[in-house]
């Protein structure tokens, strides 16, 4: 696959115009003590916006969209890079794929009081100095050995030492132009006791009674989402041209699985892409989802060398013992 075309460049930007599957409403994502994520533009309309899936969402769901959860393995195109499976005797416990901290993982690199074998054999290929700078390119060519994809959705190595920390290289967001509200409700129903009074059975507060809720959903003029790919941080990675562009692929790939089968984001939250388009740089084609997984066997081999053999790492989990009193 042929990226010169990029080589040039300090990002790659793309939008994608998505639309509700069916209807014309969607639930955005919801914060604690806040709710939906609502603000107003700077211009003379004072255009509403809604922020419908934030960038850490949307980490999580490109991180997944590579998972072939039936067989509890990467999909097809990228058998062959490298991650850390959990295991707790011979159960498939956990993955760096699937934590939020990917290698920092307490199931991984284990805690202050018992760390694993894995964290010794990183830390000691680190090669960490005492007051010294970070050598982000031999931080690099460590975390393109275990995991690949921590070079994509960044890492932070506390555990190790406090500035071992990779921003993402790729992210994105989804924002909604011109929302307008839509009140709506309806009732939890107990056709047994309707007003839930029973004591002997805990009242309402064990679930018991008809309960009345209200929700609100949105409708938009627009929504679009946003994906960013930090070419520049890729290259000075200095991994070399083959990891340069594996995971050139790879992010690319994970963006049109998310938009080709992820945009189920919430029950009431199920979108579509209707157009997507490269905005930076103007000259790049975006390959197909089927272009890519074809592309993707032969960019995994080409890069095989930077991998662990084998390239899967398995670490055997222990919980702690609970502290007695």
């Amino acid at each position: 696959m042929d990226f010169n075309s990029l080589k040039d460049a300090p990002r790659l930007l793309i939008e994608a115009d998505l639309v509700p599957l069916q209807g014309t409403r969607f639930q955005p994502t919801g914060f604690p003590d806040l709710g939906a994520a609502t603000y107003r533009l700077p211009n003379q309309e004072k255009t509403q916006m809604l922020l419908l899936e934030s960038a850490q969402s949307v980490a999580n769901r490109l991180e997944n969209t590579i998972l072939d959860e039936a067989n509890q393995d990467v999909v097809a195109p990228l058998k062959g890079i490298p991650y850390v499976v959990v295991k707790q005797g011979d159960k498939v416990l956990t993955n760096s794929l699937l934590e939020a901290h990917r290698l920092n993982s307490p199931y991984i690199m284990g805690t202050k009081q018992k760390k694993t074998a894995l964290f010794d054999k990183i830390q000691a290929e680190l090669e960490i100095a005492p007051e010294t700078p970070v050598d982000f390119h031999r931080l690099a060519t460590v975390l393109a050995k275990y995991d690949l994809n921590c070079l994509l959705h960044g890492i932070f190595f506390e555990k190790i030492a406090g500035a071992l920390r990779i921003a993402r290289t790729l992210s994105g967001f989804i924002e909604a132009k011109n929302v307008s509200i839509v009140s709506s409700g309806g009732v939890k129903h107990d056709r047994v006791d309707a007003t839930g009074k029973a004591k002997d059975k805990g009242g309402a507060g064990e679930g018991y009674g008809n309960v009345p809720y209200h929700r609100e959903e949105y409708t938009a003029e627009k929504i679009t989402a946003y994906f960013s790919l930090d070419l520049a941080q890729i290259r000075g990675y200095r991994l070399g041209v083959d990891v340069e562009n594996l995971l050139i692929a790879i992010a690319l790939y994970k963006i049109q699985r998310f938009l080709d089968r992820g945009l189920r984001l919430r029950t009431a939250c199920d979108l579509e892409a209707t157009k997507i388009e490269v905005k930076r740089p103007e000259k790049f084609e975006l390959p197909s989802h089927a272009e890519l997984a074809k592309a993707l066997l032969s960019l995994v081999k080409a890069a095989a060398s930077a991998f662990a053999n084998p390239p899967i790492t398995v670490v055997q989990y222990q919980a702690e013992e609970s502290k007695k009193k």
